[in-house]
């Protein structure tokens, strides 16, 4: 099974946000373990970086996204995806229309995204990662 693992839930993760810090640790750790094949869009790295600026230092945010390109795949976000993206008039969201463009281009089963309304028009079916959890499970 392969995920695109979406941003807010990476932020869930390294934040410890509750309730969602557990079940993003366990997407987390599947990937690490090779239960699933994850994928991070590259542009979600930036952003971590900036977003995570006032929470956490910038040697931990370094460690973090070394830790993510281990354990997951990184897939870069070219003039092809970009275009793609805009072309899209199924999305009111640029940044989630990117996402699906990622998604696609690892040939995901799922995103991951606490944010399903966002994704409600993706190719890529989104799921909860409650959902996603129930699923792998089965």
């Amino acid at each position: 099974m392969r995920i695109l693992i979406d941003t807010n839930v990476l932020i869930d993760f390294i934040l410890n946000r509750q309730p969602y810090a557990d079940r993003a640790e366990q997407i987390i750790y599947m990937c690490k373990n090779k239960v699933v094949d994850g994928c991070v869009a590259a542009h979600s790295l930036t952003n971590l970086f900036y977003i995570l600026r006032k929470e956490i230092s910038f040697e931990e945010r370094k460690s973090f996204l070394y830790y993510l390109s281990e354990i997951t795949e990184i897939i870069g976000v070219d003039k092809q995806k970009i275009l793609s993206a805009l072309d899209n008039d199924d999305f009111s969201d640029f940044e989630d229309s990117v996402q699906t463009e990622c998604a696609k281009s690892f040939s995901s089963d799922y995103i991951i995204t606490r944010n399903i309304k966002d994704f409600q028009n993706s190719s890529i079916k989104p799921v909860t990662p409650d959902d996603f959890l129930k699923l792998v499970e089965r």
